[in-house]
Formats: C-alpha cells, structure tokens, sequence
C-alpha cells in the first residue's frame, strides 16, 4: 500500500489499525529507551535515581516552606512529580510525534497513530521506572498502600485516554505551525505551578479554589491517580471530569485527525 492510497483510510481505521499492531509501537518505544541507555551499566533507572534526588530535594524544601509534616507531604509531593513528568513529557514529545518521524513516515504506509503510540509507550516505560520511587517513600515513614491503590488501574487508563487525544490533536497541529511546540512547553512549565503539585490543595484560599483547582484539567487527571495511592477514593467530580473529558476530547481528536490525516504528510 503507497502513501497515497494510505491516506484515504478514515481517522478510525488509522486508529484501529494502531492498536491492532500495537506490539510495532511498543517495539520501537522500548527501542528508544534501549538505545538511550545503550552501555550505560544503570540504563534507564538513571531516570529513577534524578527523579529520586528531585524529589527529596523538592520536598525538604518546600515541605519546611509550607510547614507540612513529612510523612504527609513527602509522598504527596512524590507522586505529583513522577506524574507532572508523564504528563509534560508526553505532552511535548507527542507535539513532534509525527515531525520526529518524518523519514519513516514518507516512506512507509504505517498508521499515523502508530508514532503516537509509541511516544506513549516509552514515557510508559519511564514512568514504571520511575513509580518505584513511591512504595519506598512509604516505607521511610512506616506506611502502606490500602485497597483504595487498586483505583489506580482504572484511572491510569483513563489518564492515558485523555493523553491520547491531546497526543493526536498536538501532533497534526504542530506538525503544521512548528512553532506553537515552544508555546506548548512553556504552557506546561507553567501549568506546573498552578497545578497541586509542589503545594497542597488544602494551602490555597478558598476564593481561588474554583480557577486553580476545579477548572484545571490537569488537577483532576493527577487526582484520579494520586488520591487512591494516598489512600483516598478522588471525588465525584475528579472522576467525572476526566471520564467526561476522554470522550469528548476523543471525538474532537478523530473529526480532527479524519479532516486533515490526508495533509500530514505534504506538511512534514
């Protein structure tokens, strides 16, 4: 199958067709970690040890800034970070999903969304490198995970739902107006601040509370996660917004891919 004739599939087949061979993405996605850390005699957990050593860091300083306990800011401030970093890693490679890819594209017929997937996958494998971090947390202050962390399975998939469309939309639309990739990071870099990372939800004042925490996607998509790990359920509304936003946002993402899928490749 040529090019051309790859192009007239609709955003659904691409889609399905992705996730059939799903193995391909996974394959080239643990490529990518393998060969990052190729000779290297820690490989990919040189990313657990930085994101160890920031978390430490991060949470001395700011636990003894804001007067927080330890043992409850700690892992509050752990999971935080290691999901800021999925997030915001995902986000910005997955701008240049397709930009990244531009030789293998042209000359091969593989679903768009093959590329998509595999930025998601590698971050995935950093990501389980990473959450090793947390259990250890707990143990330094003599805790554990209760029956509310099994949560954590189907908020993962709802997470990487939304991800997932965010990924698709961002990747056509960087592909055509390359600069809107540095308006993307410095958007993240500042939705990290006025996300409930590095401070605690309870800490912010009650007539701001709506602006910083309710209309902030990206607190509810870390809330789903890191209130079932810390022993709590999320809200109704934590949950209801991400469910909400991952089929509407998927919607969005299939009219959109399905409208201009034909155009990727004359803009790469």
């Amino acid at each position: 199958m040529t090019i051309a004739n790859s192009q007239k599939i609709t955003a659904w087949e691409d889609i399905t067709a992705a996730v059939n061979n799903f193995h391909l993405a996974a394959l080239l996605g643990w490529q990518d970690v393998a060969q990052r850390y190729r000779r290297s005699s820690v490989g990919a957990f040189w990313l657990t040890i930085n994101m160890g050593v920031l978390i430490g860091a991060l949470g001395l300083i700011f636990g003894t800034i804001f007067r927080s306990p330890m043992s409850e800011f700690l892992p509050f401030i752990c999971v935080g970070l290691i999901m800021w970093g999925y997030f915001s890693q995902l986000i910005n490679e997955g701008c240049l999903s397709f930009i990244s890819n531009t030789e293998t594209m042209l000359q091969l017929p593989l679903p768009f969304f093959t590329y998509v997937l595999r930025t998601w996958w590698r971050n995935s494998i950093i990501l389980f490198h990473n959450i090793v971090i947390f259990p250890i947390v707990l143990l330094l202050f003599g805790k554990f995970m209760g029956w509310t962390a099994l949560l954590v399975f189907p908020a993962f998939v709802l997470v990487s739902l939304n991800l997932l469309w965010m990924m698709v939309v961002l990747a056509v639309v960087c592909t055509r107006y390359r600069d809107l990739t540095q308006i993307i990071q410095n958007v993240m870099q500042v939705g990290m601040y006025v996300t409930p990372i590095m401070w605690q939800p309870h800490q912010l004042p009650a007539d701001k509370s709506m602006l910083m925490l309710d209309l902030n996607p990206f607190y509810h998509l870390i809330s789903v996660v890191r209130e079932p790990l810390l022993g709590q359920t999320g809200t109704a509304l934590n949950w209801g917004v991400v469910a909400g936003m991952a089929i509407i946002g998927w919607i969005i993402a299939l009219l959109f891919l399905n409208r201009y899928r034909s155009r990727i490749t004359y803009w790469l």
